[in-house]
C-alpha cells in the first residue's frame, strides 16, 4: 500500500496527481524495433501471414486460454480478424518478424481508460515463430514502452486465466507485479475463468525498462543467439 498523505481533516488520502489531464489513446503507427515490428493489423496483409504462422500446431492448443478460436478455415480466422479491425478498443497489432517480413503474432491495447491512464494489453497470441524469441520479449517491450513513454500512462496491465501458467510466467518475467485473483469473473468457452490481475505502474516503468533494455543489448546473446542472463536477473 503506497504511503497515505493527509487531507485538511487529517484523513489519510491517496497522493496528488499534480497537473494531471490523462492521456492520448495509442496512434495506428508502427513501434520499430531490432528484431520486430509491431503495427497495427492490417488484414489485407496480415491475414493469411498470421493463418499460416499459427497452423504450425494445427490442433488448436494455443487457444485454449484465448476467448475465441480455435477457427475451422482461414474464412473463419479472417472474420474473426475483420471484426477486431472495427474495433478501437481492442486495438490489434500484428507483430512482424524483421529478419522474414512475416506476420508471426497479435497482441493489443485494451480497455483503454485514457482519462485515469490505465491500459491493458492482451489478447497475445504468438505462433510458434514468435515464441521464446528475442523478438517476442521485444514486442511486449515495445508496446509498454509506447504506453508509458509515448503516452504517459500510469499503469499498464496484464491479465490472464489464473489457471494460464506460461501467461502467469510470462508476466513476471516481463516485470508485472501480481494484485490477485478475480474469482468467477467470467465465463468463456462454456467454463469458468477465475482472472489473474497483474500491473506495472509508472513508479516501477524505470526499473522495468533498464531491465528490459540490458537484456535486449546484443552483447547479452552469444553467437548462437543465446541470453547470457536472464530478463528477471537485470531486475535484481
Amino acid at each position: 500500500m503506497t504511503t497515505p498523505h493527509k487531507d485538511i481533516f487529517g484523513k489519510p488520502i491517496g497522493h496528488p496527481v499534480e497537473n494531471w489531464t490523462g492521456c492520448a489513446l495509442p496512434p495506428r503507427n508502427d513501434m520499430i524495433g531490432s528484431h520486430v515490428i509491431v503495427s497495427p493489423l492490417d488484414v489485407a496483409r496480415d491475414a493469411t501471414q498470421l493463418f499460416d504462422a499459427n497452423s504450425e500446431v494445427p490442433d488448436g492448443s494455443r487457444f485454449v486460454y484465448l476467448p475465441t478460436g480455435p477457427f475451422a478455415d482461414f474464412t473463419a480466422y479472417k472474420a474473426w480478424l475483420d471484426g477486431m479491425n472495427a474495433n478501437n478498443d481492442p486495438m490489434l497489432h500484428t507483430i512482424i518478424d524483421k529478419a522474414s517480413n512475416m506476420a508471426v503474432g497479435v497482441a493489443a491495447f485494451m480497455r483503454m481508460d485514457p482519462n485515469n491512464g490505465v491500459i491493458e494489453i492482451g489478447n497475445i497470441n504468438y505462433a510458434p515463430a514468435l515464441s521464446k524469441t528475442i523478438g517476442g520479449t521485444e514486442a511486449m517491450y515495445l508496446m509498454m514502452k509506447r504506453a508509458f513513454d509515448e503516452l504517459g500512462y500510469r499503469r499498464y496491465e496484464w491479465k490472464c486465466d489464473d489457471q494460464n501458467a506460461p501467461s502467469r510466467a510470462a508476466a513476471t518475467r516481463y516485470g508485472f507485479t501480481y494484485e490477485g485473483t478475480f474469482r468467477n469473473h467470467m465465463v468463456y468457452k462454456g467454463r469458468n475463468r477465475d482472472t489473474a490481475w497483474f500491473s506495472v505502474i509508472v513508479e516501477e516503468w524505470p526499473a522495468v525498462k533498464a531491465a528490459f533494455e540490458a537484456w535486449l543489448a546484443p552483447d547479452n546473446f552469444d553467437e548462437t543467439g543465446k541470453q547470457r542472463k536472464r530478463l528477471e536477473d537485470f531486475r535484481r
